[in-house]
């Protein structure tokens, strides 16, 4: 069964799959169900299994090759010619990805437009074999760059002198691109979870960490080390140890039929037990597919329940302000007895020169 028959067998409107032009991240559904990547495209799926595809001109001779689905070639202003060929229907549409101005460009062709929520979301979050192939690929990959940094020297070079250094390396290795710009926080720069390289001199005495990851065949990965540079203070090695303790339970919390909630909890257990619950401040992860950040999550307010062929971080993190920060993570997918990690690289603190 197909993408777009499994989606057709949840609907009971014809579901317009669109997001906002030219942001490749509102296509992602469109993506999946059909395999089109462009920045102005739709899909109508019908309840019955039928889909039209709708492109301008930049993506038609690809939309035309797509199996399974009618193809109709639209102006830029794709929306609003879309519009007018349902004039009169009555649709569903993604409230999440098609902003109020796209309703309003529905409405007024007469359209009566209905918001769902996740329904290709739901499918997205269960990953199929080419896609678990496709993800342990990039893990794979993730794996070789990091093994291939750690024999780099990170004293004397500025943080985003060795963020181009990985992208670089991702892009040589074979990868389609990076999944998301690379970190590197060196000291009391990684104390901000997101943070960003800048012209700072790493130092001997510092953690480092690398949040890093590369797509291949369309699937993300997202991997984080935190290393030490030369000898560390004996506090930061054992901020590490705890950061990775919490990490290990967070891992051996994954499995089918557990919530995100209750494995979030179980990587906090350890932190808070030592009066640091404050510094960790995200939640435990997030899915990871087509784009870095899917269903389902795992955090403290998280409804969702794992389960087989799921592909999510583990990822706790320790941040403390003006001093230092901790992240380990991995790519872990659920199976059907547990989780098999699409990350290898090693965990225990390696210092590096």
């Amino acid at each position: 069964m197909t993408r777009i028959e499994r989606l057709a067998r949840a609907l009971e409107d014809p579901l317009l799959v669109a997001g906002p032009p030219g942001i490749l991240s509102g296509q992602a559904n469109v993506c999946y169900l059909c395999g089109l990547r462009s920045t102005n495209a739709a899909l109508l799926v019908e309840p019955d299994g039928r889909a039209t595809l709708y492109a301008d001109f930049r993506y038609a001779s690809r939309a035309r090759e797509v199996e399974g689905v009618s193809f109709v070639e639209t102006s830029r202003n794709l929306l609003s010619a879309v519009a007018e060929r349902l004039a009169g229907r009555r649709i569903a549409f993604e409230s999440a990805h098609l902003p109020y101005a796209g309703y309003e460009t529905l409405a007024s062709a007469g359209v009566e437009a209905v918001p769902t929520v996740g329904l290709v979301e739901r499918l997205r979050a269960v990953k199929d074999e080419d896609e678990i192939r496709a993800m342990r690929r990039a893990g794979a990959l993730s794996d070789e760059i990091f093994g291939a940094l750690v024999e780099e020297p990170f004293a004397g070079r500025t943080e985003r002198e060795l963020a181009w250094w990985i992208e670089k390396s991702f892009r040589e290795a074979g990868a389609a691109a990076v999944s998301f710009d690379t970190v590197v926080a060196a000291g009391e720069t990684a104390s901000s979870p997101h943070a960003v390289p800048g012209a700072r001199i790493i130092e001997e005495g510092l953690l480092v960490t690398v949040d890093a990851g590369c797509v291949v065949d369309g699937y993300c990965s997202d991997c984080t080390r935190t290393f030490a540079v030369g000898e560390l203070p004996a506090r930061l090695t054992e901020i590490y140890a705890l950061c990775l303790k919490a990490q290990l339970a967070g891992l051996a919390a994954v499995g089918p039929g557990v919530s995100g909630r209750d494995a979030d909890a179980a990587s906090r257990a350890s932190i808070e037990a030592v009066g640091l619950g404050w510094a960790y401040g995200h939640g435990l992860g997030h899915g990871v597919g087509i784009e870095i950040h899917e269903g389902p999550v795992l955090r403290p307010e998280s409804t969702d329940v794992l389960e087989p062929g799921n592909v999510v971080t583990v990822e706790p993190g320790i941040y403390l302000p003006g001093e230092a920060g901790v992240r380990i993570e991995d790519l872990v997918l659920v199976t059907e007895d547990g989780y098999e990690r699409l990350t290898q690289f090693p965990k225990e603190l390696v210092t590096v020169s």
